[in-house]
């Protein structure tokens, strides 16, 4: 028996939640292309006949501009020393920038494997992932390079056999059918503030969050009422929409996951409200966005 806990970590949109995603087989972490979608540490266990890895899907880090950006920060820090794996996933379509660089710098004097990880080789030519790998196995001591595409699923056995070589572990942690430490409600309200971050423009996500306020279980279906926390009135207006256009496109999609997740009929209702004045926007979100969804 193998087992160990890795920590996913890269800066923002390299497909971080994604590559969890198609690990587990299921969608654990909402994926979105806009930045700091990923507010919480989010873990997803792999399980084998003589394998168990615990993965921990983390924000994106990146050099902060505010208090939200730092509390994201230290999530994906937290994990980088509480593993004893960390996967580093970067783009291998983008140039080598300061945001990969940054990240990178954090690594300085940890005392773990490393194993980079070249995501969308589906986007560059064999060459380029050649010159990618010569580029980066340059800037830090990588135990392993694996070039893979998440999207279309490639290579990421190879992942995991590479991860495997580290794991110093003989413990089973987990119950084979035990997949996740976050709760039904915590998933109802990643699903609500996804459709939110799909559907909307770049002011809207980073100044909402969701929390799950009850879910009633009945014989044919399930109730579940989902508090959308905003940050003033004008985004309230964008959210519900004209004649409530779009807060109704964000439940009916929203509830597609919902159902998936339970496996049943759910009827959701979505309510709207904006953060009270005497509150700023980034306790309020720390505090209810966060405490509440964990």
């Amino acid at each position: 028996m193998k087992s160990g806990f890795v920590g996913i970590i890269g800066r923002p949109n390299v497909g971080k939640s994604t590559l969890l995603n198609t690990i587990l087989g299921r969608k654990l972490a909402i994926i979105s292309p806009k930045a700091q979608t990923t507010r919480n540490n989010i873990m997803g266990i792999y399980h084998e006949e003589d394998t168990q890895i615990v993965f921990i899907d983390t924000p994106g880090i990146h050099k902060p501009k505010h208090n939200l950006g730092k509390a994201l920060n230290n999530m994906a820090y937290y994990s980088i020393n509480d593993v004893d794996v960390l996967v580093l996933v970067v783009d291998i379509s983008e140039s080598l920038g300061r945001g990969d660089k940054f990240v990178i710098e954090k690594l300085e004097g940890i005392n773990k494997p490393v194993i980079l990880v070249l995501n969308k080789i589906d986007k560059v030519s064999k060459e380029t992932i050649l010159k990618k790998i010569d580029e980066y196995k340059d800037l830090y001591d990588f135990k392993e390079i694996v070039p893979i595409s998440v999207i279309k699923k490639e290579d990421t056995d190879i992942l995991i056999k590479e991860i495997k070589k580290y794991l110093t572990d003989d413990i089973k942690y987990y119950d084979d059918d035990y997949v996740t430490d976050k709760t039904a409600d915590f998933f109802v309200a990643e699903y609500v503030r996804e459709k939110i971050l799909n559907y909307t423009d770049d002011e809207v996500p980073h100044a909402i969050t969701c929390i799950t306020e009850n879910i009633k279980y009945g014989k044919e279906a399930i109730v579940i009422d989902v508090l959308i926390i905003v940050e003033r009135e004008g985004l309230k207006k964008i959210i519900v929409g004209k004649q409530g256009e779009m807060i109704k496109k964000i439940g009916i999609d929203a509830r597609k996951d919902i159902e998936n997740l339970f496996g049943k009929k759910v009827y959701l209702n979505l309510f709207v409200k904006t953060v009270p004045k005497w509150r700023s926007k980034e306790k309020y979100l720390l505090e209810f966005g966060y405490k509440n969804n964990e």
